[in-house]
């Protein structure tokens, strides 16, 4: 027989019920990670349920060790328990297992080389390289100690570093002309803001003569930069200020890789 439109459907009313029950389990936990203890009249209070309901919620939490009753009669704190579960996170969030396969399609897609850094020092440090199917150059950069001024993923590095962190780098390590297009003090400060603005930093032949570059952020779950994606060629058939879809997909795959990090999406940093 079919059912009519009347008819209850247990299934919905169950699912209903089930997904509320969740919602009060995750509020208990945001509570107690938020306010360090609590008791149960409090939660009880806060996620606006009966002390009874509260009490079962926070039973079944401490039965799993994910909440635990701590000295002050009462109280609840979070458990244990949840460090099983966080404990899969940074495998999860290794920055170079997780741009990996951005790094590949990314070479792949311009035939270039691409390289994942992070910021070491007074160093850019790269720590991945992906190669274009048809790119026959061999010099690999992983683990180079690459300048930040002259570099793009340094670029990146400064300009979204805090000022006077920034300026104690420079003093420390003042911008060395490596080429004759090699930018001075000046003209670094000058283009930073602007680096900010795009969202992307670019060099032409600063770091060696002939060789041009261009990187994008990757920020962390503190929307902290953590590294920066790049991709350089010769600059005789690599030009990014040439190639609008070239600095999109750079900037694109530096998004990608945020998002795997746990970093936040573009429109949520200030």
């Amino acid at each position: 027989m079919s059912r009519t439109s009347g008819d209850h459907d247990p299934d919905v009313g169950r699912s209903a019920n089930g997904v509320q029950s969740v919602e009060r389990v995750v509020q208990a936990l945001e509570i107690l990670a938020r306010e360090g203890s609590a008791a149960v009249g409090h939660v009880a209070d806060r996620i606006g349920v009966h002390k009874s309901t509260a009490s079962r919620i926070l039973g079944a939490l401490e039965a799993h060790g994910f909440v635990q009753q701590s000295s002050r009669r009462g109280k609840y704190q979070l458990g244990v328990g949840l460090l099983r579960i966080a404990s899969s996170i940074p495998r999860r969030l290794s920055l170079v297992h997780a741009a990996r396969p951005v790094l590949e399609d990314l070479a792949h897609q311009f035939g270039e080389t691409v390289n994942l850094a992070v910021l070491r020092g007074g160093y850019a440090v790269n720590v991945d390289q992906a190669m274009g199917p048809t790119n026959l150059a061999s010099f690999n950069w992983i683990g180079n100690l690459t300048p930040l001024h002259a570099t793009s993923s340094g670029k990146v590095f400064l300009a979204y570093m805090h000022p006077g962190l920034r300026d104690d780098v420079l003093r420390d390590a003042p911008p060395e002309t490596l080429t004759p297009r090699t930018l001075t003090r000046q003209q670094l400060d000058e283009q930073l803001p602007e680096i900010m603005r795009l969202g992307y930093a670019a060099t032409h032949g600063e770091l060696e003569e002939g060789l041009n570059a261009i990187a994008a952020p990757v920020f962390g779950h503190t929307g902290e930069v953590i590294g920066a994606v790049s991709i350089s060629g010769p600059a005789f058939r690599f030009d990014p200020d040439a190639d609008p879809d070239l600095v999109k997909a750079v900037i694109a795959a530096g998004e990608e890789i945020t998002e795997l990090m746990g970093g936040p999406a573009a429109q949520d940093r200030s």
